[in-house]
């Protein structure tokens, strides 16, 4: 559905002042986001006015450059992005480890609860010493 002709018009001058330099209603960099903002319409309706964007990107067929520090603050930004993925893959992993080791402990207890009372049921209730040597000292 095409876009009305005040619409358009709206369109056609919002991108006249953007070319000069001049914008009233964005920060003047010249993308399809700022071409609607600075009409006040929105960026569906900018997408709707095909002979408006057809000039449009006839008159900005370079690409938008960043300047250096936008250039280092979006390295900055990815590097972060993959530590904070691997840091939240390590503690995935150390979970993981963590949750099996509590298994294994409640496991250990209840064996024991299960000796100490089958060993008190037997005798006198007293838990023998272990011998001096073995593997448990290494």
């Amino acid at each position: 559905m095409p876009v009305s002709a005040a619409t358009e018009t709206k369109l056609r001058e919002a991108m006249a002042r953007l070319l000069a330099g001049q914008p009233t209603n964005s920060d003047g960099t010249l993308t399809k986001e700022n071409l609607a903002r600075e009409a006040g319409v929105s960026h569906a309706t900018v997408h709707r006015a095909g002979a408006v964007l057809a000039d449009w990107d006839a008159q900005v067929a370079r690409p938008v450059l960043r300047t250096p520090g936008e250039v280092q603050r979006d390295e900055t930004i990815a590097d972060l992005r993959k530590r904070l993925r691997e840091a939240t893959e390590r503690a995935t992993r150390l979970q993981g480890k963590l949750d099996a080791l509590a298994t294994v402990t409640a496991n250990l207890y209840h064996e024991n609860r299960g000796l100490k009372e089958k060993l008190a049921r037997k005798g006198n209730g007293r838990v023998a010493a272990l011998p001096a040597t073995g593997p448990w000292t290494e």
